[in-house]
């Protein structure tokens, strides 16, 4: 039963890094409580806005699709989810700090739950090792 848990609880993570394709690809309207704004500190003076919501929503998807993944070998009990949802958590985790748009408001929003979580999983697995 806990490794269903466990299994869902990933997948949904990585179902979460829709939303933020959502937000870049400007599917829906968006409104600055929605969170991420398509800005990056890093990339601000290197390259337009469209081509760095370009670049994180592929950066988005790729995560999402790791970690769909990375669950379902878990649920498996395949010897490779645990490589696969290290690489997942890396990238996120990456995507969420080169992305973030630098401004401390609605961080909650903007992703630091899902950075935490990341933190957690490579604790669990590069430390624990469950």
């Amino acid at each position: 039963m806990l490794r269903i848990f466990i299994s869902i609880f990933i997948t949904l993570h990585g179902l979460v890094h829709l939303w933020y394709f959502t937000l870049s690809q400007r599917l829906i309207k968006f409104q600055p409580e929605m969170g991420w704004t398509g800005e990056s500190w890093l990339f601000k003076n290197m390259m337009s806005e469209s081509t760095v919501r370009f670049i994180a929503s592929i950066l988005f998807i790729i995560t999402s699709v790791l970690f769909i993944i990375s669950g379902v070998g878990y649920l498996l009990n395949t010897k490779w989810w645990q490589l696969i949802i290290i690489i997942s958590s890396l990238l996120s985790s990456l995507i969420l700090l080169l992305f973030w748009d630098g401004n401390l408001s609605q961080i909650v929003e903007k992703g630091i739950i899902g950075l935490l979580i990341n933190i957690g999983i490579l604790i669990i697995v590069l430390i624990i090792k469950p």
